[in-house]
Parts: structure tokens; C-alpha cells; sequence
């Protein structure tokens, strides 16, 4: 079932979502100072290619007050419209019965989209 639901994930529009990740994280990665962020856009990226089966969950490893620095500067930079963004689509996916798997996907990645750092996807 999960199978399934990925492979209609990326039919309707998963592929587009993960594609515009990846190309920021490459944009990001132009720089030193936002190679952390592109990299965090990858994982995003690659969490929005293939969700269904997969969860966030706090990493074991947390670098403590630099993800806590390192998230303020995310949510700067546009976290938040990200997460707006999801929730929205999530929200518009919730309307209908079908839609509802791919809506609560939605908003797993808006979660995601928030506070990346200090984050992991199990």
C-alpha cells in the first residue's frame, strides 16, 4: 500500500515538489555559509519524493544550541512560508476522502519544513 501511494505521490505532483528542494539546496549550496541549509534541502527533497512509510523524528545526535541557531536563521529565510505552503495544500487535500492520505503528507512535511536541523527520516 505504501508502494502505491508513493508512486501516485509522485504522479500527482511529488516529482515537482522534490525537484524545486533539490534546486534550492543546489542554489544554497553556492555559498559556504548555506551549504547546512542546501543540505538540509536535499533531505527535504528527498522526503518529499518518496513519503508515504517514512517519519520525522528528533535526531539522537542533536548539536543542542547551534540546531536552535541554525533553525531561527532557517525560519528567516523562509521556512515559514514552506510550511505555509504545506499546510495549505495539505489542508485542500484534507477536503476530500481521497485526498486525505496525501494531506496528512502534506503536513508531515510542513513540520519538517519548520525545524529541519535537529530532525532525522526514519
Amino acid at each position: 500500500m505504501k508502494f502505491l501511494g508513493n508512486i501516485l505521490w509522485i504522479i500527482l505532483g511529488g516529482l515537482i515538489i522534490a525537484l524545486y528542494y533539490w534546486i534550492v539546496g543546489l542554489l544554497f549550496c553556492i555559498t559556504i555559509i548555506g551549504i547546512p541549509f542546501g543540505v538540509q534541502l536535499f533531505k527535504i527533497g528527498g522526503f518529499a519524493l518518496w513519503p508515504f512509510g517514512r517519519e520525522v523524528q528528533p535526531d539522537t545526535n542533536d548539536s543542542g544550541c547551534l540546531a536552535i541557531l541554525m533553525n531561527a536563521l532557517w525560519i528567516i529565510l523562509g521556512g515559514i512560508e514552506i510550511a505555509l505552503m504545506h499546510i495549505s495544500l495539505g489542508l485542500i487535500l484534507c477536503v476530500t476522502i481521497i485526498g486525505i492520505p496525501f494531506g496528512l503528507q502534506h503536513l508531515k512535511m510542513a513540520l519538517l519544513a519548520v525545524v529541519p536541523f535537529g530532525k532525522k527520516i526514519v
